[in-house]
């Protein structure tokens, strides 16, 4: 029986198959920016989270959070596609499997970042523009590791 084949860990078969690891590592970290806190999320569990929304794919996912889907990648794992709203700019991801989310978000954290979390779905933005969001998709608020710069020392990474 033939195990099912999860986004990482990948065997290595050139650089093909680690394209699409790095836009999403890249995109994590600039548009999710540095956070404050080691991976907590923000606001405990039960205490009015919203329900994350069953969305349908990536398209599904960009039309409820009101963007327009730009810069598509799709793997066999996931779909990423960047999103311009307003102001707001952030990265939509949707995922084959809960296996795959936990991998992917596994290998996000450690570049920092902020993430909205549901159900086998990511948004990757700022911690104001995922308060946002969440109030329509609902989900978590989870934090990348803090890289220990204090405040503002990777304002950089977060566009406008």
């Amino acid at each position: 029986m033939r195990r099912p084949h999860l986004f990482f860990p990948r065997p290595r078969t050139g650089p093909a198959p680690f394209a699409a690891l790095g836009a999403a590592c890249a995109a994590a970290l600039l548009l999710g920016g540095c956070s404050d806190g080691g991976g907590r999320a923000a606001g405990a569990a039960g205490r009015g989270d919203p329900p994350a929304v069953l969305v349908a794919g990536l398209e599904d996912l960009a039309a409820k959070s009101g963007c327009k889907l730009q810069n598509r990648t799709e793997a066999e794992e996931l779909q990423q596609g960047a999103c311009k709203s307003g102001q707001n700019r952030y990265t939509l991801l949707t995922f084959a499997t809960d296996e795959g989310q936990a991998e992917w978000l596994k290998e996000a954290k450690p570049w920092g970042g902020t993430y909205l979390v549901g159900l086998r779905w990511v948004v990757v933005g700022t911690e104001p523009t995922l308060q946002t969001l969440r109030q329509e998709l609902g989900g978590q608020i989870q934090k990348g590791e803090d890289h220990g710069h204090g405040s503002g020392g990777h304002a950089g990474h977060t566009p406008g």
